[in-house]
């Protein structure tokens, strides 16, 4: 469902998209509402699940993580018991950073972000050992050419 939002609130949400860790104050100024429904606008949107959370973005390869492999699984196995298997195996594997449904001629896509690949193949066992899967086919990143985490509002 798509919510209503207005111009003001589009322009917290990017005020906030690009820094969130700025004063109430600094964004009410930025965004030239006051800070009292600055607050009412925010608490709507995260009551609304319009605003999900605030956290930090981390510079992978500065922690040590060196590669991301997109992973694009094909299953025939779509009933209910199978699904939930996968969904509990991708919500347990904290190198998966996206997993996608899709439409086309694979069913599913991970991002998965790992320190090598060794620890890409360890991970694929994992992977295979908590659910059945007919094809999986993984590709190495070689460089990124765009990172964005702000939604275009």
């Amino acid at each position: 469902m798509i919510m209503r939002i207005d111009d003001t609130d589009r322009k917290i949400l990017q005020a906030l998209q690009t820094d969130s860790s700025k004063s109430l104050q600094h964004v009410a100024k930025k965004v030239a509402i006051s800070k009292t429904a600055l607050w009412n606008r925010i608490q709507r949107m995260q009551e609304e699940k319009i605003i999900l959370k605030q956290t930090v973005l981390v510079d992978a390869q500065k922690v040590g993580i060196q590669e991301t492999f997109f992973v694009m699984i094909r299953t025939s196995h779509h009933d209910d018991a199978w699904l939930k298997k996968f969904f509990d195996a991708v919500k347990d594997m904290p190198e998966i950073m996206e997993a996608h449904r899709l439409a086309g001629e694979m069913d599913y896509i991970l991002k998965v972000q790992v320190t090598s690949t060794r620890a890409y193949d360890d991970f694929y066992k994992r992977l295979i050992a908590k659910v059945g899967m007919n094809s999986v086919t993984a590709c190495l990143s070689m460089e990124t050419l765009k990172y964005e985490t702000n939604i275009p509002v």
